[in-house]
């Protein structure tokens, strides 16, 4: 017992002695200035403003830091103190940047749209989050309008439920996919069909678009179903480019990654990795025990909203939007290889990074039930797993450590959804209620009831705007600030 009380009063003494040899360091490892000798009594912004200084900003830019894991939100030596922190070495100070904008909580349902006659599967905001669509098993999908909050167009053409839709990130289409392997392409604008993908046999379970920084205007996008296939697609030729197949069961999730890969997970409890431009396989990562249910890559974020900014705004030419997707997709890189998370029946999830190597960075566990989705934040930075054993468990999304569980549901949680400035998420789950969570203090924000019934599916718009969601009771709610 020497040890640990001899620990604690040298941290207590250093604490009031006054001063602490400290290290930036960034979350790459990179050292940044030199070693600073300062007061314990510096406070986050003094650190953001001395930070802002050594990496010579000529714009101040936000940051978070992080002492072991721990994220500094008081006085330097408040916070040693609280988690009996060593200083005999130089204490690293790990940051990160953050959003340069802030996106507000909501907190009150602004809308209850009702409209379709069956559950509501899928809710998905446009890349410039202006427009909402939404797929049910009425058969059909609804576009609505987010400034009056009223229905604008009712796209007829499925002949069985919805279970997927996706928008192309440079908004020019909405792909949707039905039990029957039927996927329909449809115009944002006018809510008219524009045509049919015939190939699969069964069941579409994903649909994900080929980034805008490698072709734009976005024309491919691919598929997973259920009679084991992947398969490509040209969205104005509606023809298959395309078929990948090495799966022995359903695919579960497709992912178009950033640097020319494609991702497919399976129930035959494997990812397979695939050339997007000949359809070849690059690599198999295996490891899980049971069906892998859903993938996230840690640049889907800006893969997903494109050329568009944090306001919805995009450049009107072609080629001008194309290099501010690349530029956007850069910077969330940022020299680390893009990395992807699966999770699983088998209570696990793998961080890998995927087109480097196939084994695995880390294997996640702590869940007591099967993980129904994970998400990256935008920034890269975190990972959400949402579980049936009721609680949403946050990991570190470069090392894939545990950081902490949220627990408030009474029911499994189907979704998770973060706002674009990667501080707040909300969770949807059986129990009927949304929940917003604050990532900062890891405790529940905003608790909202509303819905009458499980809660299958939400969003959260790219411009923050508000939440969007749907499920077993046949209403689409909008949630706002």
């Amino acid at each position: 017992m020497v040890e640990p009380i001899a620990k604690k009063s040298k941290v207590e003494a250093t604490v009031a002695g006054g001063n602490i040899i400290i290290q930036f360091q960034s979350t790459s490892g990179d050292l940044t200035g030199s070693q600073l000798d300062l007061p314990t009594l510096v406070t986050p912004s003094q650190l953001e403003t001395l930070l802002n200084g050594l990496l010579e900003n000529e714009e101040k830019l936000p940051y978070s830091f992080h002492i072991e894991e721990q994220e500094l939100v008081g006085e330097l030596g408040e916070h040693l103190a609280k988690h009996s922190i060593s200083v005999e070495k130089a204490l690293v100070i790990v940051y990160q940047p953050q959003a340069i904008f802030r996106v507000r909580p909501v907190a009150r349902c602004t809308a209850s749209m009702p409209g379709h006659s069956e559950s509501v599967l899928a809710v998905h905001f446009s890349p410039d989050g202006k427009q909402l669509a939404s797929g049910s098993g009425d058969t059909t999908v609804r576009l609505w309008d987010l400034n009056t909050q009223t229905p604008q167009h009712e796209c007829k053409g499925h002949k069985n439920w919805v279970l997927v839709v996706s928008w192309s990130p440079d908004c020019c289409f909405i792909a949707s996919g039905d039990m029957d392997g039927h996927v329909w392409l449809w115009d944002p604008k006018t809510g008219e069909p524009l045509g049919q993908c015939h190939g699969h046999k069964k069941w579409i379970t994903s649909i994900a678009w080929e980034p805008a920084h490698v072709a734009y205007p976005c024309v491919r996008f691919c598929t997973g179903s259920r009679d084991n296939m992947v398969k490509i697609w040209n969205a104005n030729t509606r023809q298959c480019v395309l078929s990948m197949s090495n799966h022995q069961m359903m695919v579960t999730a497709v992912k178009w990654g950033g640097e020319g890969l494609i991702y497919s997970a399976s129930r035959d409890c494997s990812i397979s990795c695939w050339d997007a431009t000949d359809g070849k396989l690059v690599r198999v990562f295996k490891g899980h025990g049971h069906w892998v249910n859903t993938l996230a890559l840690s640049t889907e974020h800006v893969l997903r909203t494109g050329a568009h900014d944090h306001t919805g705004r995009a450049p009107s030419d072609p080629e001008e939007a194309k290099a501010q997707a690349l530029q956007r997709y850069q910077a969330a890189t940022s020299g680390l290889p893009e990395r992807m998370v699966s999770g699983s029946d088998d209570f696990t999830m793998f961080l890998w990074t995927p087109s480097t190597s196939k084994q695995h960075v880390a294997r996640m566990t702590g869940h007591m039930q099967l993980i129904n989705q994970v998400q990256f934040s935008p920034d890269g930075r975190w990972i959400l797993s949402a579980s049936f054993d009721k609680s949403v468990k946050l990991w570190d999304g470069l090392k894939g450590t545990f950081i902490a569980s949220f627990r408030s549901h009474v029911g499994p949680v189907y979704q998770v959804a973060w706002s674009s400035d990667s501080r707040l998420f909300v969770s949807g789950s059986k129990d009927s209620t949304l929940k917003v969570w604050d990532l900062r203090t890891r405790k529940l924000k905003v608790d909202l009831p509303g819905h009458a019934d499980e809660v299958f599916t939400v969003d959260w718009s790219p411009d923050g705007s508000g939440v969007a969601s749907g499920g077993k009771d046949r209403v689409l709610k909008l949630w706002r600030h």
